[in-house]
């Protein structure tokens, strides 16, 4: 049936092949084509596409669209819309969606479009909950749009993200920098940016931790320690979601000297913040890294890599599991050790060092092969002890 050729009917846009009928149509410049059992059933398909594409379309881009959308969104529930909520959607669409559908007009977008934005998210190793962020301001800025009669349909609508894992596949690790990445991304960060940076790599705060820092959280003296006491988040101060997350992390001398340097003469307020007063956002701190991990040459990371980082680097330098997940404000150090475990010796490791541990308190080991033999050797009382 593949080869049989098409028949004209007396129907525009129907021909008939072999048992079959077929309605085509053009989209984006692309001939499309759909197969029906009769006659009838093509005329029906026919005219409910003819009737779909008289309605009105908007020719405004996708980013055009979406600026507006987010500046007039009040939600689409009784609660209404937080603003908050409409940070953190701006956050969402002007990190992907909108370079995703850049040059795109809203009206060209079809669900095949926003699967593949999908997986454009999974191959950027995004994780599935992440995914479902990410579609939930584009969605939303769609079921709008066809409200509002700027589109017949939702493109967006039945996109699914797959939740499960295969049973081989293991979940992602943890992605630290290496020491040398970490000193090319700091080397291109700009100088009024840099002590920021500085102090994620040392401490390994989450960003709303660090944002949320004032310069009366340092105590300065011969053991300078950083209190954690609160967050910033979504532009608003607040606790610490847990107990853990509550605590006094030691500084290194040359942080803490370089912290000197840069606390203002009141010594009070906010400690990382513009001329104006007003703590640093995060759109512009990413905006940062972005372009210094560009001109660095390294792969683009977010601020949770200098956490990682400060992991990898703490259990580099002999720190154990508990102290690791007491400094990250883990509420669990079983949740630290999945998820840095593979940041630590690899495999099994080396054997080694069990000579000489071994050595200490078996005698048969240290006295070669002949030495074997004779199980029944009596210890020496300083042994027997």
């Amino acid at each position: 049936m593949a080869n049989t050729a098409m028949e004209r009917t007396r129907h525009p846009g129907i021909y008939r092949r072999g048992g079959r009928y077929v309605v085509t149509w053009r989209h984006r410049g692309r001939q499309h084509k759909s197969s029906h059992r009769t006659l009838a059933e093509a005329l029906e398909a026919k005219g409910q596409r003819q009737a779909g594409e008289s309605a009105p379309i908007t020719r405004v881009s996708f980013e055009d669209y979406a600026r507006d959308w987010l500046a007039g969104y009040q939600g689409r529930t009784s609660r209404g819309f937080t603003a908050g909520a409409r940070h953190d959607y701006r956050q969402m669409l002007e990190r992907h969606a909108q370079p995703f559908f850049r040059g795109r007009r809203l009206g060209d977008v079809t669900p095949r479009d926003v699967r593949a934005f999908v997986s454009h998210l999974e191959a950027a190793g995004l994780s599935p909950g992440s995914i479902l962020k990410q579609l939930v301001p584009v969605k939303a800025l769609f079921a709008t749009a066809v409200e509002d009669g700027e589109l017949r349909s939702n493109p967006a609508l039945g996109v699914r993200v797959n939740r499960r894992r295969g049973e081989s596949e293991e979940e992602p690790a943890a992605k630290a920098m290496t020491r040398a990445e970490l000193a090319r991304v700091l080397g291109e960060v700009p100088p009024e940016w840099l002590l920021f940076f500085e102090l994620l790599a040392h401490t390994g705060l989450r960003i709303s931790e660090a944002l949320g820092l004032d310069w009366g959280d340092v105590a300065f003296g011969q053991r300078p320690r950083l209190r954690v006491r609160r967050q910033f988040n979504r532009g608003e101060l607040k606790r610490l979601k847990t107990r853990a997350a509550r605590r006094d992390l030691p500084l290194s001398p040359g942080l803490a000297r370089r912290l000197w340097a840069a606390r203002p003469p009141s010594a009070d307020g906010a400690m990382f913040a513009t001329r104006t007063g007003t703590r640093f956002d995060v759109s512009n701190l990413r905006r940062v890294l972005d372009r210094a991990t560009e001109r660095a040459g390294t792969p683009r990371v977010g601020f949770h890599a200098f956490r990682h980082t400060c992991a990898s680097m703490l259990l580099d330098g002999g720190k154990n599991i508990r102290q690791v997940s007491e400094w990250l404000g883990h509420a669990d150090p079983a949740f630290t050790l999945r998820t840095y475990v593979h940041l630590m010796d690899e495999g099994l490791g080396e054997a080694a060092f069990l000579d000489a541990a071994v050595q200490s308190g078996n005698r048969m080991a240290t006295g070669g092969p002949g030495k074997a033999a004779n199980a029944t050797e009596p210890m020496s009382a300083e042994n027997a002890g």
